[in-house]
This record gives structure tokens, sequence and C-alpha cells, in this order.
């Protein structure tokens, strides 16, 4: 199923209830007394402000606020019979090891410890009277509130304007069997999710592209996270500065290849320059590519004067694929979109 597929699908209520495993993802735990306080010494997110009932992004940048990873962040509600407080991170499996050790590195005598989990993802959408009598309770209607039931946790994911209600699941691999073998629910394709993703302008930095971007660069502070309020962590004099003096003049956009053969190497476009028309020179990047249809969706970064510009962009080359702009279901506004 494509995204095009999922989105004229409509509302929850009338679209087909889809789950597929998201193998391009993994769990990382902290687990300790202080994994929050530790957390939020090394995220842009306020983990201290973030309740049980809410999962949020949160990126993990260098000392020159360059992102090394982005996160979906929740707080693991406590357990009587194992009370240490929890935090999970989801982040791009090509990274997950080498953060998990870069992290550690800096725990010191914190008590937390860090570690890659067995848990899997996966994605859900549409058909919620389906995937709710499947799931074992209510499933959360409102972005990022989240719910844990007895097939596992579930949090609301944001989505494209038109697009019907999505749910990225957590759980182990008993409880995704138990789900995706539920009558009523279909089998999708991991690149459809990450299409949706692609169209919900949601960035994953994944290992072609660390070390790329300050968080603006990909819309990071639009969509929740990145703190402006917190106390100190890695990068955020950079991150703060860029934010304060509206230094910003480039943002991530939606687009679209309509060429089918680009589809059979879509990973390969991640971090590919994009050109503008007549330019030799690169005036940005891919951020993220999925096939989508009969072409591939693609989040790019690119100066604002390029990609709010009037002449075509094109991927990989100065002659390669002509992007297609695409629309972003929230607004480039604020200080730093201007440029």
């Amino acid at each position: 199923m494509s995204v095009q597929e999922i989105l004229s699908a409509g509302t929850a209520s009338q679209a087909p209830a889809g789950m597929v495993p998201l193998d391009h993802l993994t769990v990382i735990e902290a687990k300790g007394a202080d994994a929050a306080d530790f957390l939020q010494s090394q995220l842009t997110q306020d983990v201290a402000k973030l309740d049980p009932d809410h999962a949020c992004l949160a990126g993990y940048c260098t000392a020159k606020g360059r992102m090394l990873a982005s996160a979906l962040l929740w707080r693991a509600r406590p357990d009587p019979a194992d009370p240490v407080p929890r935090l999970l991170l989801v982040v791009d499996a090509g990274l997950a090891a080498a953060l998990q050790k870069r992290l550690s590195m800096f725990v010191l005598r914190a008590k937390v410890k860090l570690a890659v989990t067995p848990l899997k993802v996966a994605g859900a959408w549409g058909g919620a009277e389906t995937l709710q009598s499947a799931a074992g309770g209510p499933l959360p209607t409102t972005d990022w509130v989240r719910a844990d039931l007895p097939s596992g946790s579930w949090i609301a994911a944001p989505r494209a304007d038109a697009g019907p209600a999505r749910w990225w699941w957590i759980g182990d691999d008993g409880q995704l069997a138990a789900l995706t073998q539920a009558a009523g629910i279909a089998h999708g394709g991991a690149d459809a999710w990450r299409a949706a993703d692609i169209a919900a302008g949601i960035p994953w930095i994944t290992a072609a592209t660390q070390d790329l971007f300050v968080p603006q660069m990909v819309n990071f502070e639009l969509i929740g996270g990145v703190s402006f309020t917190k106390g100190c962590y890695p990068g955020q004099e950079v991150v703060a500065r860029s934010h304060y003096l509206g230094k910003v003049k480039r943002r991530t956009f939606h687009g679209r290849l309509a060429q089918a053969d680009a589809q059979a190497d879509a990973q390969a476009l991640v971090a590919a320059d994009v050109f503008q028309e007549g330019d030799e020179q690169p005036c940005g990047r891919i951020v993220n590519a999925a096939p989508d249809g009969d072409g591939v969706a693609i989040l790019y970064e690119s100066t604002l004067a390029a990609g709010q510009g009037e002449l075509p962009l094109h991927a990989g080359s100065p002659i390669g694929p002509v992007i297609a702009p695409q629309a972003l279901p929230y607004a480039l506004a604020g200080n730093n979109a201007q440029g």
C-alpha cells in the first residue's frame, strides 16, 4: 500500500486497518535512578517535563550542534515489580549501537545504564475499531499521546492533513505476532510507513546523515523536538543562538521524484546532494527517501532561497530527477524561517 493509497483511504474509521514491522527502527533503554536527569543533560528535549502519558521527539547533537540522532522518546510507567525508572528511545537501527556506546561514555557516576533492547517497533494505521479490538483497549487519538495496553505500547503518530490515524507500536515478538495475525488487519510494507513519515514532515537521522544538520535545518523545533527553556546539553549554545538570532537560512522540504526507476535504490538517495537548475554547486541534501507508488517520496534540506524559489531542483546531480514540491502539514514559520 502506497502512502497515496493510505491517504486516500480517508479517516481512521474509513481506512482499512494495517500494521507493518519497522525493522529499520530500534529501541534503546535508559534505566536507573538518574536516567531522566542523564538524558536531560544530553538531549534537545526537556525530559524533566515529560510525563508517562506522552511521547515526544528528541535530538542528540555534537558540541557544534549537529545532529547525531533523532529519537522518539517516552518515560515508562512505574512497574511495582521493578520500580527503577526507565526511559525508552526509538532510533534508526543503523546507528543504535554506536549511539548507545557514545551516550554510555558520558554516564560517569550517574546511576543509569543504557542498552539496546530486543523490543520491536511497528507501524499501524486506519481501522481504529479493528485495531482497538486487537490491542485490548482504547487507542490514543491525539498526536504524541501514548497508552500501555496488553498488546504493547501505542503512540499516536502525526500524519499528513488528509491521512488516517497512525500509531507507533512497541512490544515483544509474541505481541507483534498476535497483532499481525489478528483478523481484519492487513499487512503493509515498511516503505509505505516511511513515506507516510515523510508526508508528515518527520525527519529521521540515519548513519548517512549524522553530523550534517543543526536541528532547525530539519524543522526539528517546529515539530516539538527542541526545548529552548531547559538547561544545557551538547550543542545547546549553537542551537539556541540560531533560534534567538534567527540565523537559520536552511529548512527541510517535502518533495517527490516521479521517476519509477529511482525506487530500486531509494535509500541510496539519502544524503545525496540537491541542486538548483543551472547551478553546479549543491544547495542541499536529501534527509529521507522512500518508494511511494510509482515514484519516491523525499524530505530534502535546502537553502530557503532555493527551496522556496521558482527554479526546479534536482536530486543527486545537476541533471538528476526533478523534485516536485509537496506540501508539509506544518508551516515553516517563525523568526528562523526568514531568509
